[in-house]
């Protein structure tokens, strides 16, 4: 039996067939974390038959949480609700033979992001420089210096306790030649002291990506080079999520008074709420 049929088996038991297909799909592993992302209109206490079930069952799962829908504040966390197991929400994350040690109620993570991880570092050229403008707990920077060729990572970003697992994480993965860590707003820290570096630069926040694009085409080497921006999509009834996406960069842009670009790819990660799509977008410009 697979991790996913035996979640779906677990909340079909534990919830009953109503709630199985919409549960078992919500569950992210962290580490030794189980982390359930709380459905609409649900309690997330009323989860935890489910999480003692998960402790059962999964023996390398040492406790488990509830995250509320949505993320909160200038730091970008979710609130998590104590489930089950030990009372502890930090831990070791194995990504793509990277390790990363986190505190999921300090430091934005999630595991959907897994394959775009990789996805970015396979793109970078060897020699080139990145700057990424919200690196968290340097989940991007790292694989990219540890499956790439960059000369510089330049990883930014504003919450203390994220700079600082970072700063661990960097020499946890033996990457302090490559990657460096810059704790402020991406904006102040690109203006005072990283104006054209980039061949590449990373907008992994949707929420800020179009309010910092500025900033980012200031960070290019002369303007030009690659930028990649992701953008929280609600699409009405009959828009398409790919063709949505491309007009507000697009629109975007022509603001920002960019007429030499070209978008090479419209990627959707994932859905985050009703008819809400997390979308990347490789721009070259």
């Amino acid at each position: 039996m697979t991790r996913g049929e035996l979640l779906k088996q677990i909340a079909r038991e534990v919830m009953g067939e109503e709630y199985a297909e919409k549960l078992w799909r919500r569950i992210e592993f962290i580490g030794d974390i189980a982390l359930i992302r709380t459905p609409l209109g649900l309690d997330p206490l009323e989860l935890k038959p489910v999480a003692e079930e998960i402790l059962k069952r999964i023996p390398y799962v040492k406790t488990v949480w509830a995250a509320i829908p949505g993320v909160e504040g200038e730091y970008r966390l979710r609130k998590n609700v104590w489930l089950a197991g030990e009372q502890r929400s930090e831990t070791i994350y194995r990504e793509h033979g990277c390790l990363f040690k986190v505190d999921i109620n300090k430091v934005y993570i999630s595991p959907s992001l897994n394959y775009e991880h990789i996805r970015i570092a396979r793109l970078v050229k060897p020699g080139e420089v990145v700057v990424n403008m919200f690196a968290g707990a340097g989940l991007f920077s790292i694989i990219i210096a540890k499956h790439s060729k960059p000369s510089r990572v330049y990883s930014i970003d504003i919450n203390p306790y994220a700079y600082e697992y970072m700063v661990e994480n960097i020499k946890l993965n033996n990457v302090e030649d490559v990657v460096i860590p810059l704790l402020g707003d991406a904006k102040q820290v690109v203006e005072e002291k990283l104006v054209g570096v980039a061949d590449r630069v990373l907008m992994p926040y949707p929420e800020k990506a179009l309010e910092y694009l500025s900033t980012a085409l200031k960070a290019l080497k002369q303007g030009r080079g690659w930028i990649h921006v992701y953008l929280h999509v609600f699409t009405e009834k009959g828009e398409h999520w790919k063709s949505k996406a491309e007009k507000i960069l697009v629109d975007k842009l022509r603001e920002l008074k960019v007429d030499d670009y070209k978008i090479h790819q419209v990627r959707k990660i994932r859905n985050v709420g009703p008819r809400t799509h997390q979308v990347v977008l490789d721009v070259e410009v």
